[in-house]
C-alpha cells in the first residue's frame, strides 16, 4: 500500500517489528532512531518498556524493566545517548544506549507547584518550574536540552548539557507564548524551536531564548513533531476521533481524522495522509510520536486505546507502531 503524495510517497511496511514469541506491544508512546538506524520503541509495558530493532524490524534487545511510571517520549542525542520522558513520575532520564542511567532531570514523584495535581491541563493555575507531567524534549544544535512540560504545566524549559536549568517560559492561555497543553517539541538546525500547542490547535515557533516568532494553524491537535535531515517537519495530528478529554463533545461524521502531515519550515503543508478506517495499514488511531532514519523511512508510534475496560476503543490487534518506507 502506498500513502502520501508528491515527493512524500511511502510504502507501508506491514508487520514490521517482530517481537519475541508471547510478547506484544501495549501503548507505544515513542519511537526514536540512533546513528546506526537502530529503532528504539518506548512502550507502556512495565516489563519491556524499551525494545530495540534493526531497521529491518529484527528484534535486538530490551531494557528498562521496572524503571518507568508512565512513559511518554523518547529521543536520541547526538552521541546516541537515550533520553526518556516519564510523565508519570515527572522526570526526564538520560541513558547510554545499553540502559545505564547517566542523568535525571526533575524530582522523581514530586510535581512542581502549578496548582494542578491531576491529569487535567485546565486545572493549571500558573506556570511552574520543572516538572509537572512533562511530555517531550529536543536538542539545540549547540547541545542545550528543551523540555515541553504539558499535562500539569504550561511551559518550556531550557537546560544546559549538564542539566542546569537556564530558562523557562510559558503560561496558560492562547496568546503568543501561552499554551494549552504543549505536547511535543523540536529544534531545527537554524536555532528555531517548534512547540506542538495541542489543545490550541497550532504550532508555535520561538527563538532559542523563548522569544515568540510566529504560529502555524491548520493542524488538529498536534501530538508529535520531528524534523528530518532535509528540513521537513513531520506532525502527528491526533484529530477529534480518539484521545478526547471527558469534557469534549463526542466525535461525529465530520470530526477531523487522525493524520500524518509534512510541512516545510516556512509553515507550508507539503503532504498528508490518514483515512477513515483507523486500523487499516497506513491510517491512524492515535498517532503520538514520529521519527525518520538515515534513508528517510518514517516510524510512527500510536497510543491506541486498545486494552481492556474503558480503553477498548479499537480492537486489540490494531497497530500501535508503523513503518513507512519512502519511495519518492
Amino acid at each position: 500500500m502506498i500513502v502520501g503524495s508528491s515527493s512524500f510517497r511511502y510504502k507501508v511496511a506491514e508487520d514490521w517489528g517482530q517481537l519475541p514469541k508471547g510478547w506484544r506491544f501495549h501503548e507505544v508512546c515513542g519511537v526514536a532512531v540512533d546513528s546506526q538506524d537502530r529503532v528504539y520503541v518506548f512502550d507502556r509495558d512495565r516489563e519491556h518498556p524499551i525494545v530495540i530493532f534493526d531497521r529491518d524490524g529484527n528484534f535486538g534487545d530490551t531494557w528498562g524493566n521496572g524503571i518507568f511510571n508512565r512513559p511518554h517520549s523518547i529521543r536520541i542525542g547526538a552521541d546516541d545517548s537515550v533520553y526518556c520522558v516519564d510523565t508519570g513520575d515527572h522526570t526526564v532520564r538520560k541513558f547510554t544506549n545499553e540502559g545505564k542511567l547517566l542523568m535525571m532531570l526533575g524530582n522523581k514523584n514530586r510535581p512542581s507547584d502549578t496548582g494542578c495535581n491531576e491529569l487535567d491541563y485546565r486545572a493549571i493555575k500558573r506556570g511552574g518550574p520543572p516538572f509537572n507531567r512533562p511530555t517531550d524534549l529536543a536538542f539545540a544544535p549547540s547541545g542545550e536540552i528543551f523540555v515541553s512540560d504539558g499535562y500539569g504545566n504550561a511551559r518550556v524549559h531550557k537546560f544546559s548539557t549538564d542539566g542546569t536549568l537556564l530558562l523557562s517560559w510559558g503560561e496558560v492561555g492562547s496568546g503568543p507564548g501561552e499554551f494549552a497543553f504543549p505536547h511535543s517539541i523540536c529544534v531545527d538546525k537554524y536555532g528555531k524551536i517548534y512547540v506542538a500547542d495541542r489543545e490550541n490547535n497550532r504550532i508555535q515557533v520561538f527563538t532559542l531564548n523563548g522569544e515568540f516568532i510566529t504560529e502555524w494553524t491548520g493542524v488538529t491537535r498536534p501530538d508529535g513533531l520531528f524534523i528530518d535531515a532535509e528540513d521537513n517537519l513531520y506532525i502527528a495530528e491526533l484529530g477529534y476521533r480518539y484521545g478526547l478529554w471527558p469534557w469534549m463533545a463526542p466525535p461525529g461524521p465530520s470530526s477531523p481524522l487522525p493524520r500524518l502531515s509534512v510541512w516545510n519550515l516556512e509553515g507550508e503543508l507539503l503532504a498528508h495522509w490518514g483515512g477513515e478506517d483507523s486500523c487499516a495499514p497506513g491510517n491512524f488511531c492515535c498517532p503520538h510520536m514520529i521519527c525518520t532514519d538515515s534513508r528517510g523511512d518514517l516510524y510512527v508510534s500510536e497510543v491506541n486505546f486498545s486494552g481492556a475496560g474503558k480503553r477498548g476503543l479499537v480492537p486489540i490487534d490494531c497497530h500501535t507502531l508503523q513503518k513507512f518506507v519512502r519511495t519518492a
